[in-house]
């Protein structure tokens, strides 16, 4: 079908998120959601899910797509859980007794890391010179053994020369693809800017594969259209911009939540709450606009120099695991399982054997029947695998399997004993149990797969508890409405609220737990959030009702919150910032300011006076932040420059181009 000249700009976006790919069909006119689909994300690949969520779209005229953004956690994922691919990272002029004495090296994101000669000093000159001949040395040995290559030097935001001379080096020797520090930040954290390297490095050719993907996916259903990716400030870029830094998809995923809850909601204030599959996202809108971080985003413990939404995570979802402990208290996560009722649409044995348990009054033991493991993708190789792997593989292959039953046929008391979490690091096998999701379905406010399932293995959990199911319902939600509210006051706050010790009991925590309960005669305590929750996610009504009436305001569920994370994929604006330092240049002795330059990522420019510095600073800054926000997708960029002083007589000047994507025309 060819597209009329009257039919209206569509956009399409999509999230794919831990447990569930969405997408949205958006009139960008009139900015209203025309069609919204969920489809399951696909771990072992993503560009699946997305096909089938597209499909489900029901996309009729693919003419008319002027526009396809999405949303992403693969890049947090992959760090998260250790999938980056492998990097040799070269460290130019840094101290190696200062980094190894305070351990500084743990937070490099890779094990493969490297000292030379070289770097430059606060003042943009030569501390000493660089040691190329050890770098392409240590390159020609390790070529072999790394995916990419990562080269940050002392003080290259002042001076990349040597990080420059190495790139051009390393080239000369191999394909390996190379990051240089200065080309992701201006800042002068020195390890921040090594582990942004090297994690830029490590996920280069994951979303680089991914782009690819999602261009294929598009392909296919001949959507010719610019296709954008969520930054993890909420704004947008170009993919080929994403595909090459990477680093900066960090918190994509909730950035997108908070776009998308403002959007649809038309508040201005607020505190948007997205409860995922695996987590619930917190984040702070203030103006209209979402708060980010200039320090830097941290993900799995690695501090970076990548500007972010200011967000806070808890493992607390629909897929957390409610698991009974040793000392038979009920537990909810922060492990992330597979349902008992999608496993059991999955594979009806699962569904016969779990209502067989529940028939079985007399037993209050068979809780540890809950929890399933099974085959979720067949390895490439079984090479690779020690015997007992290979063992518990051949077990699963005809299908899942409770732990009891594993344990048994595997002759070891303990999980621990089998050597599988490596298999689950890999996702080659995967966990199930019971989970708030089967708790809805249980309730008849989900049925997406087995009820039957679900309402079995809620049985089997009350039998065991020696309670009725529906004081267990009432106490899983209780504790997950406690875990969000202290989330909540925690982020708000800027407070954290420690783990109460046992039998010793403190006046905050006591305050929090009055305030949640009401249970001292006299005294009255309670919080009073004075912005409304914005809930965002297929489960936010059924989670944060409570929390909004404990925090004493409003819960604001918008049309579409159930997607928002796919909206927030096309509601933001293509952004683009460009810093430029100017510093002093002294005189030999050191004691006068005989110049100022002005540093681009290309080399520097000196100037005789301050004023002239600044001035080529902000026509500079201007243009290269224009430019780059064109080339990025941007249409009609708006330009604004700062000038922030960074020291004796040293300024930062600060370009940002915003403008909203630029769609294709009829």
């Amino acid at each position: 079908m060819t597209s009329s000249h009257n039919t209206p700009p569509l956009v399409l976006g999509i999230d794919t998120g831990g447990t569930f790919t969405d997408a949205i069909l958006l009139d960008y006119e009139t900015r209203q959601v025309l069609a919204a689909h969920k489809s399951l994300t696909t771990k072992r690949d993503l560009a699946i899910g997305i096909e089938k969520v597209i499909d489900g779209i029901q996309i009729n005229d693919p003419a008319a797509i002027k526009m396809v953004s999405i949303s992403t956690t693969l890049a947090t994922n992959a760090i998260a859980e250790g999938k980056g691919k492998r990097v040799g990272l070269i460290l130019i002029g840094y101290d190696q007794e200062l980094v190894e004495s305070f351990k500084m090296s743990e937070r490099f994101a890779t094990p493969h890391y490297f000292y030379f000669a070289g770097g430059h000093d606060l003042y943009g000159q030569e501390k000493a010179p660089l040691d190329l001949s050890g770098i392409l040395s240590t390159v020609a040995r390790i070529q072999d053994q790394v995916d990419a290559l990562a080269v940050s030097a002392y003080f290259s935001p002042l001076n990349p020369e040597h990080e420059v001379r190495a790139f051009e080096g390393i080239s000369s020797i191999c394909d390996l693809p190379v990051v240089l520090g200065h080309q992701l930040s201006t800042k002068l954290g020195s390890i921040e800017r090594a582990t942004t390297a090297a994690l830029n490095a490590s996920l280069l050719a994951i979303l680089q594969d991914f782009v690819v993907a999602v261009r294929r996916a598009m392909a296919h259903r001949h959507i010719e259209a610019p296709l954008m990716v969520v930054r993890g400030d909420g704004t947008l870029m170009s993919d080929e911009f994403a595909a090459r830094t990477p680093v900066e998809t960090i918190h994509s995923g909730p950035a997108a939540s908070a776009i998308g809850g403002r959007f649809l909601s038309g508040v201005e204030d607020a505190l948007v709450l997205d409860v995922g599959g695996t987590t619930t996202d917190l984040a702070l809108i203030e103006g209209g606009q979402v708060n980010v971080t200039e320090e830097g985003a941290t993900v799995s413990g690695y501090k970076t120099a990548v500007e972010a939404a200011d967000l806070f995570s808890i493992a607390l979802g629909g897929d957390s695991h409610i698991a009974l402990g040793r000392d038979r208290r009920l537990s909810l996560g922060p492990e992330r399982v597979t349902p008992l009722a999608y496993l059991a649409r999955e594979y009806p044995m699962v569904e016969e054997r779990l209502q067989q348990l529940a028939k079985r009054t007399w037993d209050r033991d068979s809780a540890p029947y809950l929890q399933y493991w099974y085959i979720l993708r067949q390895p490439q190789t079984t090479g690779q695998h020690n015997p007992r792997q290979k063992a518990l593989l051949d077990y699963l292959a005809d299908g899942p399997r409770p732990v009891p039953d594993i344990l048994q046929h595997m002759g070891v008391l303990h999980p621990a004993q089998l050597g599988a979490d490596d298999l689950f690091r890999r996702e080659i096998l995967a966990k199930a149990g019971l989970t708030p999701t089967d708790l809805l379905h249980s309730e008849g406010r989900f049925d997406r797969w087995s009820t039957r399932a679900s309402e079995a293995g809620l049985i089997i959990l009350s039998r065991a508890l020696g309670l009725e199911q529906a004081d267990v319902r009432a106490h899983i939600w209780r504790q997950a409405t406690e875990t969000i509210v202290r989330a909540v006051v925690a982020f708000i706050s800027g407070i954290a609220l420690p783990p109460k010790p046992p039998n010793q009991p403190r006046f905050g925590d006591w305050v929090f737990e009055n305030s949640l309960y009401h249970r001292h005669p006299h005294l009255d305590t309670q919080f009073h959030l004075r912005i409304p929750i914005i809930g965002i996610g297929a489960p936010a009504r059924v989670f944060l009702s409570d929390v909004a009436r404990i925090l004493h305001t409003e819960l604001i569920l918008p049309e579409f919150h159930q997607v928002a994370n796919a909206v927030g994929a096309v509601a933001g604006s293509v952004m683009v910032s460009e810093e430029i330092l100017v510093y002093p240049q002294f005189s030999t002795a050191g004691l006068d300011v005989i110049g100022f330059y002005v540093q681009t990522n290309e080399g520097r420019q000196l100037y005789e006076e301050n004023a002239d510095a600044l001035q080529a600073a902000r026509r500079l800054a201007a243009e290269r932040a224009r430019g780059a926000a064109l080339r990025s997708g941007a249409a009609n960029p708006q330009v604004t420059v700062d000038v922030l002083a960074d020291g004796l007589d040293s300024y930062r000047v600060r370009a940002k181009a915003m403008g909203n994507p630029r769609l294709e025309k009829n």
